[in-house]
């Protein structure tokens, strides 16, 4: 699969290294009639980057720049080199690619050649096409040609074509800047050059096999600024854009309201117009924008000169790629019709025509796209699950195509034909023109061996749809999934393939996909386990279901960041689907030792602590030979130490404050006021008591929160956890802790075995958001122990009261896997409601406090899971508060709870800590802060580099400690 909505499968893939790898895959092939395609980053929308017989994989090995050259402004590069490369190595130069797909992070310059790919800004810069000066091919029969202006490198037989064809060529297509539907034929007139490098542009890997390219690079400007205009509607806004063309911007981009997320900051209106302009100074790039405002007939202006905002506004448009393939009612769109393009001037029109068509087939979508160049980008929720809705998608397709041809468009204007259009290039071209192509392409490849069924003698666009071998019926799951209707299949087609999760380094704060990056491997990526799952559901190849070792494979390496919930532009949630697998996979069967070992972490540490063993299991777990059993046994890798227990638990701690401690006041036990719930014992086996016995004061008295004592701040770092009561309650909160419940000998009655109760018994039973049983897949157990938390946590819910959580992922489980665990429970909402980060209670829940004045830049990493779940925005507030300068990497540390500890893990997980949080901190100044809120990234941290990271809640508890004026 690529980014369409095709499936077909290979025979097999090939990684090239070299021209001469490629050669002999053609000849091998030839000898066999082996179909044979190439494929880049896979971003393809129409199916071209799929096949039946070999797929050539230019992604492994044939990436490199070969050559840059500042002075002609060109480079060599080879097919599989992302487009950010180029960028950044020309970027130093003052050059640039001209082109840019917004897939750049991951987009190959092959793949941009065969698609002849154009971007945001072609109405400066082009198309690709515009941007090669010279390409080699090696032919379906072997020949190497290097192809160029003035007929160079024209295989036998193409010239004597074009020059019996001239009335045709110059006469049969339309004259459009976003013409890339069919073969681009006309560019061997004479008097366009006779340009076969520019012919071969867009062909779609049909005519030949691209080895290298030499293309042009142009100037970039030195400072840009970004005007950004509102109109009522699409319409408006699609009828200015060509009027804005002589003003020479950079790009005309336009996007309406439906794609626009709330609180973007825009200005008011129903559509808008992204106008960027350059200049050698801000100054200059400023006032072209603001002469463009001039011009413009808006509702309202905004102009944005500053590179983060303006980054942010430019991901809006990048992502609609993958928001616009849900509506506004989560109902499914798709690809297909992704980017007709017509005159600019005709725009206007065509959009209203277009929106009567959908209307009148009942259908839904959201134009979005390059409107100064006529182009528009939609989804369309096309019903492509049934007989009936994917008749309905010919009948839709055929009268598009007829209306597109009626504006004297092109059916493609940007992503080519592939399947999901060459069988209506007749419409377009006619019949002869067609059968032209299809003469050139029998100059070219005289077999059919490349990319059959593209472009000539094209598949129905109606068959080998990705999702016919789906299973018509609901999977029976454990999850919720809210968003997908309950449906796991239709969660995994959330992938649509745009392939963001392939980015190889994780720009500014992003996280996904951390264990791609580390291996480099598609099975890796978030993508490439969608498309497995895919594929276990459908059945064909994965046969096994559930009990798939290649679906078990390629989870194993995901590190349940959750980074792909928040940075995939669909939000693929990999974290869930891999506990859901894993919680089918090994159900009735053996689990691996660290299933049992870290996935019931909290109950081995509540073990330890009541039997006061603590201790004596740091000493054992430094013992060598011993230790060494004890991991191996264990399943935990032997690179790694255990961590350190802690000789007194924070619950230790808070009870031996006594009842008068703090500024509230709150002691006990459980934390509660006297005659609470957290003192009584269970009444009988299996027995809660009534949770009203024991409510908590009433919303608000006291600015009352609940702390959470969460298994790591329990038992592992409680400095956390008295740090954090020490700056609350600093703040004029009353801090309390969660009702315990003391359970007797025989009182768990849940049906477990023997083992885990005689465990629990005869202990307090604690809150858990019961992350490690949810990481490793134990999902009857993890409901289980959130049914006993909320079950404890009734008086606090009831009381409306905040419940602050200091472990990032701690929170984020009780923020979204709770609720989607235990969808049926009202309180699950509610808990997930409560839940607040330990730097959203103090600015929610103490406003007008003021932090202790730190003053020290910072380094470290924003969690994962605050990154993808929870938010920072808070946190960075409270920081700059208490002078705390400087951002945090993004990226994952590679610790990620068990896995970092689990064997066969560790090469991995060292990987994902050099990307940006390592560096980061070794190229900190002495007296930096080093801030790390997740104990994993603490720990990753002090083992990886020998540097100890602190909670931002240690940092500013220190720092309220320390006299006025005192050195730390």
């Amino acid at each position: 699969m690529d980014a369409s909505n095709y499936r077909r499968v290979p025979l097999g893939v090939v990684a090239p290294r070299d021209a001469d790898d490629v050669a002999a895959v053609l000849e091998v092939c030839r000898a066999r009639g082996v179909p044979v395609v190439a494929r880049g980053g896979g971003t393809s929308i129409a199916g071209q980057a799929t096949g039946t017989g070999v797929v050539l994989d230019f992604t492994r090995h044939m990436t490199g720049l070969l050559e840059l050259d500042p002075g002609s402004r060109t480079a060599v590069v080879q097919p599989g080199l992302v487009l950010d490369r180029l960028q950044e190595a020309a970027a130093p130069h003052g050059l640039r690619f001209g082109p840019d797909p917004s897939t750049h992070s991951r987009c190959t310059l092959g793949g941009m050649i065969g698609n002849n790919a154009c971007g945001s800004h072609s109405v400066a810069w082009g198309t690709t096409a515009d941007s090669v000066r010279e390409l080699s091919v090696i032919t379906a029969r072997g020949q190497r040609l290097r192809l160029g202006p003035g007929w160079a490198g024209a295989p036998e037989g193409l010239r004597e074509l074009a020059e019996g064809e001239l009335a045709r060529l110059r006469t049969g297509f339309p004259d459009l800047p976003r013409r890339i539907s069919g073969y681009a034929l006309d560019a061997l007139l004479p008097e366009k050059g006779a340009d076969v490098a520019r012919s071969f542009c867009g062909s779609e890997g049909t005519l030949g096999i691209l080895t290298e390219a030499v293309v042009r690079l142009v100037e970039a400007p030195r400072a840009r600024a970004l005007a950004v205009l509102a109109y009522t509607d699409e319409s408006a806004a699609a009828e200015a854009a060509a009027g804005l063309l002589p003003l020479r911007p950079l790009t005309v981009e336009g996007m309406a309201a439906d794609l626009v997320p709330a609180g973007a900051g825009l200005p008011t209106g129903g559509a808008w117009l992204f106008v960027e302009t350059g200049g050698q100074t801000a100054a200059e790039a400023r006032a072209r924008a603001e002469e463009i405002v001039r011009a413009a007939d808006v509702v309202s202006a905004l102009v944005v000169t500053d590179p983060t905002d303006q980054r942010a506004l430019w991901r809006i448009r990048e992502d609609a790629s993958g928001t616009a393939t849900r509506m506004p009612d989560g109902t499914e769109a798709w690809p297909g019709w992704e980017d007709c393009a017509v005159p600019p001037a005709r725009l206007g029109g065509y959009l209203r025509d277009f929106r009567a068509l959908l209307a009148a087939h009942g259908l839904r979508g959201t134009p979005y796209g390059h409107f100064g160049d006529g182009c528009i980008h939609v989804r369309i929720d096309f019903d492509l699950l049934t007989e009936a809705g994917t008749g309905r998608f010919r009948r839709f397709s055929e009268e598009l195509a007829d209306l597109v041809v009626a504006h004297g468009g092109s059916l493609s204007g940007e992503h080519g034909d592939g399947q999901a259009r060459a069988e209506l290039l007749p419409r377009m071209y006619g019949e002869e023109t067609v059968r032209l192509f299809e003469r050139a392409k029998a100059v070219w490849d005289p077999d059919d061996l490349l990319n059959p069924g593209m472009l000539v003698r094209p598949a129905p666009l109606d068959t080998n749809l990705r999702f016919s071998v789906l299973p018509g019926r609901p999977v029976d799951v454990v999850f919720g999934y809210p968003a997908d209707g309950g449906d796991f299949a239709a969660a995994v087609r959330r992938c649509v393939g745009v392939a963001k999760c392939r980015t190889a380094t994780a720009a500014g704060p992003a996280v996904m996909c951390p264990s791609f990056r580390a291996t480099g491997e598609e099975e890796h990526s978030t993508r490439g386990r969608a498309r497995l799952l895919h594929e276990m559901l459908a059945g064909e190849l994965v046969t096994d279901g559930w009990r798939s070792p290649e679906v078990r494979d390629a989870l194993d390496l995901c590190l349940s960041c959750k980074g792909c919930r928040s940075d995939c532009p669909v939000g693929v949630d990999m974290a869930t689907y891999k506990a859901e697998f894993l919680h089918h996979h090994y159900a009735g069967r053996r689990r691996p030792a660290a299933h049992h070992t870290m996935g019931r972490l909290p109950e081995w540490l509540r073990w330890a602590a009541r039997t006061r063993m603590a201790p004596l299991v740091n000493a054992l777990a430094r013992v060598g030979p011993l230790a060494g059993l004890g991991k191996r046994l264990a399943g935990i890798t032997p690179e790694r130490e255990l961590p350190r227990l802690a000789t007194q638990t924070f619950t230790g701690w808070w009870r031996s404050r006594g009842p008068d401690a703090g500024a509230g006041g709150a002691g006990g036990a459980g934390g509660l006021p006297a005659g609470s719930a957290g003192d009584r014992p269970a009444p009988g086996a299996g027995d809660l008591p009534d949770p009203g016995v024991g409510d908590l004061p009433e919303p608000g008295a006291g600015n009352l929160v609940v702390l959470w004592p969460d298994t790591f701040t329990e038992h592992l770092a409680p400095s956390v956890g008295r740090a954090a009561v020490r700056v609350l309650e600093a703040a004029g909160l009353r801090v309390a802790l969660p009702p315990t419940l003391l359970l007797r000998r025989g009182a768990i009655a849940d049906g477990r075995t023997r083992a885990a109760t005689a465990l629990l018994a005869a202990r307090r039973a604690r809150v858990c958001c019961g992350l490690t049983y949810l990481s490793t897949g134990q999902l009857d157990r993890a409901r289980t122990v959130l049914r006993r938390t909320l079950d404890l946590m009734e008086p606090v819910l009831r009381a409306a009261v905040p419940v602050v959580v200091l472990e990032p992922s701690c929170a984020a489980a009780l923020r979204t896997d709770l609720p989607d665990l235990l969808p049926d429970d009202p309180r699950a909402a509610r808990l997930s409601a409560a839940v607040r980060t330990f730097a959203e209670t103090l600015e929610r829940h103490a406003p007008h406090w003021i932090p202790p004045a730190v003053d020290r830049p910072v380094a470290g990493q924003t969690h994962c899971h605050q990154h993808a779940v929870l938010g920072d925005a808070p946190d960075r507030r409270l920081r700059a508060a208490a002078g705390l300068t400087g951002d945090l990497s993004g990226g994952c540390c590679g610790l990620a709870g068990n896995f970092g500890f689990e064997k066969g893990h560790f090469e991995v997980s060292r990987t994902c800590a050099e990307e940006q949080l390592l560096p980061s901190v070794r190229q900190a100044p002495p007296d930096t802060v080093i801030l790390a809120d997740g104990f994993s990234c603490r720990t990753q941290l002090d083992q990886l580099a020998g540097v100890r990271g602190r909670h931002l809640a240690e940092v500013l508890a220190e720092a309220l400690d320390r006299p006025a004026g005192g050195a730390e």
